[in-house]
């Protein structure tokens, strides 16, 4: 029988993989947890898209490669929500120099605590 600890430490195992980036844990289908990654980062996608139209139009059809490679590089910690989210995004584009010289981006940044 499994105790309660093993249990969570083999939870939090799983919760890596698909949050973090880390590999799947042993006993796990990998392929099954590689579909899990990529449906919340297409969720995750949607919900910083819903939140940042004006972003989505900007990029145009790079807005999915690119939040992508953020994604992948930017695992969400727990905690953190969508509108920091999309912030964080908004600032990691500017940082690579793949946002027009505006400033209509940097209203994300500054108001990604408000509700």
């Amino acid at each position: 029988m499994t105790s309660r600890k093993e249990l969570a430490a083999r939870q939090a195992e799983l919760l890596r993989a698909p949050l973090a980036g880390g590999p799947p844990p042993a006993g796990f289908d990998a392929d099954r947890v590689a579909a899990e990654v990529l449906a919340l980062r297409a969720k995750r996608r949607s919900i910083v898209a819903d939140l940042s139209p004006d972003l989505v139009r900007t990029l145009g059809d790079r807005f999915r490669p690119l939040f992508d490679a953020y994604a992948e590089a930017t695992p969400r910690t727990d905690g953190a929500g969508y509108r920091q989210d999309a912030a964080n995004f908004a600032t990691w584009l500017a940082d690579r120099g793949e946002l027009p010289r505006r400033r209509w981006w940097s209203r994300y940044t500054r108001n990604a605590s408000a509700p």
